[in-house]
């Protein structure tokens, strides 16, 4: 009997044990292979405008938070509409207006950012 229930572990074992080769090689391959050859352009900073290594109380352009608002704010409708919009036959009204209320806030969020200014690129 107790042979049988492990017998039915088996499969998640091996999934298990699959999955932690894979998730090691992948890890460990990029220090075996890379061709390392590093140089100041390499080191520098990138994508976030200023030097990660300077004042951590130094003023910084507020266009970073609002460029990163503009993306939670399309990557949530993306995101929800979608499945939204595949089970809208099955949710009925309710969920109907519950996106519209969805949108609705995405909306107010998308009009801030564009009285902010984050939608002129200079």
């Amino acid at each position: 009997m107790m042979t049988e229930l492990l017998s039915s572990y088996i499969p998640i074992a091996i999934f298990i044990a699959i999955a932690l080769v894979i998730g090691l090689a992948l890890l460990i391959a990029p220090f075996a292979v890379a061709f390392k050859a590093p140089d100041s352009e390499k080191l520098s900073a990138y994508e976030c405008g200023f030097n990660a290594f300077d004042d951590a109380r130094m003023k910084f352009d507020i266009r970073f938070y609002l460029v990163s608002i503009l993306f939670i704010i399309f990557d949530l409708e993306v995101a929800f509409l979608f499945p939204w919009a595949v089970s809208f036959g099955a949710i009925g009204w309710f969920g109907f207006w519950s996106m519209m209320v969805f949108l609705f806030v995405l909306t107010i969020g998308f009009i801030y950012e564009w009285k902010k200014g984050a939608l002129e690129w200079e």
